[in-house]
């Protein structure tokens, strides 16, 4: 029966029916009736952010880590602006999320009024601003269906203040589960089958959609059966367990080494991934003449986008690559399970090869005056609890965190995607608010941390007890990096390590002090031999705490 009632009461109805509990947000003055309502609404645990990237960054983590649509509330154009950077990053790697701003009155046309809706657009899966409160009951509806639905991703909704505060009969019936019929074509499978049986030296690179869809142990179906030495395309999430005797870690076509295993593989298996992605451009056709490319994505518009593709196959990964499992199972022989065997022994060989030369380069400087990224994060992970979750913004100690820390099972890890940085603080919050159960730890470049740092606040005022750490190098490293390979690989010059003018912090940060003056307790630390001292303690207090880590940023 529909209901007579206002249009912001309407949205928090919608919200309660959608069974939201928190709503992320940083208000302003045009989200005033929102505020006003939810003087009724005690049920929704609203998180006050000081900055709307940590209130986008909160939603990202927790909609990641609970599969289901987060809500995010920001302000007006400014507000909103603010989050764009990082909903684009949550647009590329997936999240549901529905973000909504509230506007001027409709009427204030001619005065000033933006149009929110297209500020967002290519940063969203569907915007839209509402101009009439009984618009409000199906546009949230479809907001949420849109972000849930697959290809999951952001939505926007907008709310003109004459909508929020109008009155109308309203019928407050939440969305329903849209089941993915995007099954794969027979006949691209049994092309991809074909290739894959024949092949004597393919690889498997998996990327965000995987985890996305929920295909990760489908996945390992997968390279199991054909022995194929995985990859992580670039992107946040991860799609297979990092402990896996199969699984070599991020492919990066900034690595020459990674370029030379694209080159020597006869087949590449990409699943749910942005192919071949980097922000340097190497040459307009990765692979060679006579390999053959078979793409899965649920993306419209992803496959064959850059690289050439033998077989594309739009469909969800998780109904797809059983499929293919089937149709590859069904042609093999006793002849083919050996040479699987042999290969399967031979990637195990490889990555153990990879993890021990790694080990091996990071020895030299292990007991340095200053703690280097891979000391501080092998210490670390001997720190962790074993139900930890690990928040990765680590920027320039990726490798090092990756080559460390393990996810045996999605969710062990949930990464950024590193479009923009800023993601740590916001999203180290988000997911502990998933995971109230589990210890969540943060680990986050001193860039990236200052970019959202207000998010400690937020930490200390809803006493979130997740634990930050901060990867303090005094330095944009990461700059220094692209810098390096801009010269020797792009311009092809020999000045690397040469200069590197604005990516040194020579006023440094003391992140514990920023942090104890926000009311979050903050330690800094110069010895490996204090970090499992100092975690057991911030995890034994029950609230938030920042571990300031001093590390040599040396390239």
């Amino acid at each position: 029966m529909p209901t007579m009632m206002t249009g912001k009461k309407a949205l928090l109805e919608m919200l309660k029916a959608e069974g939201v509990e928190y709503i992320f947000g940083n208000p302003g003055t045009s989200e005033g009736p929102i505020i006003d309502a939810l003087e009724d609404y005690p049920e929704f645990k609203y998180i006050l952010t000081l900055q709307e990237g940590v209130a986008v960054g909160m939603g990202d983590a927790y909609a990641r880590a609970t599969g289901k649509a987060a809500f995010v509330s920001l302000h007006i154009d400014s507000g909103l602006a603010n989050g764009i950077s990082l909903m684009q990053d949550a647009f590329t790697t997936g999240t549901p999320m529905v973000v909504a701003s509230a506007n001027y009155d409709t009427r204030k046309l001619a005065e000033r009024k933006t149009d929110l809706a297209e500020m967002v657009r290519s940063v969203t899966k569907w915007s839209v601003e509402l101009t009439h409160p009984d618009q409000i009951p199906s546009v949230m509806r479809r907001a949420f269906n849109e972000a849930n639905s697959h290809p999951k991703g952001p939505v926007y909704v907008g709310l003109t203040s004459n909508a929020l505060d109008g009155e109308a009969e309203m019928n407050i019936i939440p969305s329903t589960p849209v089941y993915d019929a995007g099954g794969p074509d027979p006949a691209g499978i049994a092309q991809a089958a074909e290739i894959l049986s024949s092949s004597e030296r393919g690889i498997l690179v998996i990327g965000d959609r995987v985890g996305e869809e929920d295909a990760v142990q489908e996945t390992v179906q997968i390279a199991e059966l054909l022995g194929l030495p995985v990859y992580q395309a670039p992107g946040g999430n991860v799609g297979f367990p990092t402990d896996h005797p199969q699984f070599m870690g991020a492919l990066a076509l900034r690595r020459s080494e990674h370029r030379e295993v694209i080159s020597r593989a006869d087949a590449v298996l990409a699943v749910g991934a942005d192919i071949f992605s980097d922000l340097f451009y190497f040459t307009d056709i990765q692979l060679q003449e006579n390999t053959k490319l078979i793409h899965i994505d649920p993306r419209p518009g992803m496959v064959g986008r850059s690289e050439p593709t033998d077989i594309g196959i739009l469909a969800n990964p998780k109904l797809a690559l059983p499929a293919l499992a089937d149709a590859i199972e069904a042609g093999l022989d006793d002849a083919d399970s050996d040479a699987i065997d042999a290969r399967r022994s031979a990637v195990a060989d490889a990555r153990n090869a990879e993890r021990s030369a790694y080990e091996a380069g990071v020895a030299e400087k292990w007991d340095g005056a200053l703690m280097t990224p891979a000391r501080m994060l092998s210490a670390l992970s001997d720190a962790l609890p074993d139900n930890a979750v690990v928040l990765d913004d680590s920027v320039s100690s990726k490798a090092a965190l990756r080559h460390y820390i393990q996810g045996h099972e999605p969710g062990d890890i949930i990464g950024g995607r590193g479009g923009a940085i800023g993601w740590g603080i916001g999203a180290t919050m988000g997911a502990k608010c998933a995971n109230p159960d589990r210890p969540v730890i943060g680990i986050i470049g001193d860039g990236s941390s200052m970019m959202t740092i207000q998010g400690l606040w937020s930490a200390a005022n809803d006493n979130i007890p997740c634990v930050f750490v901060i990867c303090n190098n005094g330095m944009y490293r990461v700059l220094k990096v692209n810098m390096d390979i801009y010269k020797n690989d792009v311009l092809q010059e020999e000045e690397a390590g040469s200069s590197y003018l604005y990516m040194d912090f020579p006023t440094p940060f003391d992140v514990s002090a920023i942090a104890n003056s926000m009311g979050v307790h903050g330690e800094r630390i110069t010895k490996p031999e204090e970090i499992k001292p100092a975690l057991d303690r911030a995890l034994a207090s029950g609230k938030p705490a920042l571990l300031d880590m001093v590390i040599d940023g040396a390239l």
